[in-house]
């Protein structure tokens, strides 16, 4: 399988298994680990010896999300906002690749699975949670939007309210309200994520591989329709309020461990 760094790949049968792999920053979504998780999924879209796609982590925790020291790599000169504009694609088009991969993809959940991760997992098709796994998006109460094209996605799961409600607060989630809205399709026992997404792969790698195909296109094509229509604009939103006082304030009051006083500004 192709050498990555971050990503660990391997294939049993039909079955092609990827882990996430960056032990020591609890699997953060750097931008090469996002590189590689975009190139993994483009590679993978349309293979026909395929039957499923298991996306994992590491025993106890999923990801901590975005890696914000690996954001702020420096540069000879500030970009341009054509240029952040750029930069801030990667994410959604991840998750993009992710949805548009042909077979049915299948994310194991243990612990911790916060912000961008959070995104990956709401891309693709089924979510098998252990019992200590918690879902969490952080990013309006630190004063930014969240973007990256999940909450059209997120609201399809589990309806408006539930969405509002789980993405204004940015509180955790945990496997049993998960399993009650909808954003997880099971919960097993913690440590057994995995192993009961290989059993969801293996069942579909029984079945008739030309309907699977046909039915989750045809599902997706029914369930997402406005999805783009409805979140084109999302980056620029973040961009918006990634240069805004209060995502300064958020970010600043988090580090200092202390309530932020917002101002709309």
């Amino acid at each position: 399988m192709a050498g990555y760094a971050h990503l660990q790949v391997a294939q049993h049968g039909g079955i092609v298994v990827a882990r996430l792999h960056r032990p020591e920053q609890r699997n953060a979504l750097s931008p090469k680990l996002i590189a590689e998780l975009t190139d993994f999924a483009r590679t993978h879209r349309t293979r026909s010896d395929l039957r499923a796609v298991v996306l994992a982590g590491a025993p106890d925790f999923f990801s901590a999300g975005a890696d914000l020291d690996s954001a702020g790599a420096s540069a000879a000169e500030p970009p341009t906002l054509l240029q952040l504009r750029e930069l801030v694609a990667a994410g959604p088009d991840m998750c993009q690749a992710w949805e548009d991969i042909e077979v049915p993809t299948i994310v194991a959940i243990e612990g911790w699975c916060v912000g961008g991760a959070c995104a990956l997992a709401l891309a693709c098709d089924f979510r098998i949670c252990g019992a200590g796994g918690r879902m969490r998006l952080p990013e309006v109460p630190l004063g930014i939007n969240m973007s990256w094209r999940s909450l059209p996605r997120l609201a399809t799961l589990v309806g408006p309210a539930r969405a509002k409600r789980f993405t204004m607060f940015g509180e955790f989630a945990d496997a049993p309200t998960m399993l009650d809205w909808g954003m997880v399709d099971a919960v097993v026992e913690a440590g057994g994520a995995e192993a009961a997404a290989m059993e969801w792969a293996r069942r579909l790698e029984a079945l008739p591989p030309l309907p699977i195909r046909m039915t989750k296109e045809a599902i997706n094509a029914t369930a997402n329709a406005n999805h783009h229509a409805t979140s084109y604009m999302d980056r620029d939103q973040f961009l918006l309020t990634f240069l805004s006082g209060d995502f300064r304030e958020g970010t600043q009051a988090f580090f200092d461990k202390r309530k932020p006083d917002f101002k709309g500004n």
